[in-house]
């Protein structure tokens, strides 16, 4: 399973473009894997979790056929995370050479926004799926399992866990400490490889809500090998960086290295 990190910085960006403070000043001028755009990831080039307002660009960048996707998993509608109006970009007639239809997966709000803003294309360039967490469905030769997030309580916020070609990933954010009932799904699955929010630096409280942060992570992976939750051997890649967590990439990668948990960066493939 390859995993290709398209953007990993939380809403705002990183550095945000606004903003003149230190860490955001330090980011444009070290540059690299400091410069990080929205949150997304695409798996085995067909399966694009969320589509940022970055993705344009990050299709540029990374030279990526977006008309091979196949299948996008919304995890929810805030706006660095689901940018509905540019899929009309692969309406018929602005796009061509197109065989299939785009599954859209996610909630009622990814339904409503999704036709609220390109209209009801169900015919051969979208194709809709409701999703209601911890029912298990099929896309493509993939299965797919939403579980519920901990981020808005005005939305059901959902995380994914995708199993595809003998291997099994979590696409574990935005999300702070997971409710009981994806803890409870999670135990003994054994998973591959694990994917976390890590917006925040060091807060001194690992069960925040909405995101997580340092500490969280560090205790979300005590609790994966005590539930069983990863194989001996899965990995776990951090990501959702915000610039308010005054950390840079190296700062990062020196905190969660000695935990074997890798910091991804904008551009980033990793194999499971």
């Amino acid at each position: 399973m390859k995993i290709h990190f398209l953007g990993t910085a939380a809403a705002e960006g990183f550095p945000n473009a606004f903003c003149r403070c230190e860490f955001c000043d330090k980011a444009r001028k070290l540059g690299g894997r400091n410069i990080r755009t929205r949150s997304s990831a695409i798996v085995d080039d067909t399966i694009k979790f969320d589509y940022s307002p970055d993705s344009y660009m990050q299709a540029l960048r990374d030279g990526i056929d977006f008309g091979a996707i196949e299948h996008l998993l919304v995890t929810h509608t805030h706006s660095d995370h689901f940018n509905a109006y540019d899929l009309e970009c692969r309406r018929e007639g602005i796009a061509h050479g197109l065989e299939h239809p785009l599954h859209i997966y996610g909630n009622d709000a990814v339904m409503h926004n999704t036709r609220a803003a390109i209209g009801r294309f169900e015919g051969g360039r979208f194709a809709f799926h409701l999703l209601r967490p911890f029912e298990t469905f099929d896309a493509g030769d993939a299965k797919v399992t939403p579980l519920l997030a901990d981020h808005d309580r005005m939305e059901t916020c959902l995380l994914y866990v995708l199993e595809k070609g003998g291997k099994k990933l979590l696409y574990g954010h935005d999300s702070g400490w997971f409710p009981e009932a994806t803890w409870e799904w999670l135990r003994e699955r054994e998973l591959d490889g694990a994917i976390l929010d890590c917006t925040h630096g060091y807060t001194g409280n690992s069960r925040d809500r909405n995101h997580m942060c340092v500490e969280t992570v560090l205790e979300a992976q005590s609790e994966f090998r005590r539930l069983g939750v990863l194989k001996p051997e899965g990995r776990i890649a951090v990501t959702h960086f915000s610039h308010n967590s005054k950390l840079l990439h190296e700062e990062f990668d020196a905190i969660f290295s000695p935990y074997g948990i890798v910091t991804a960066y904008d551009g980033l493939v990793m194999h499971l």
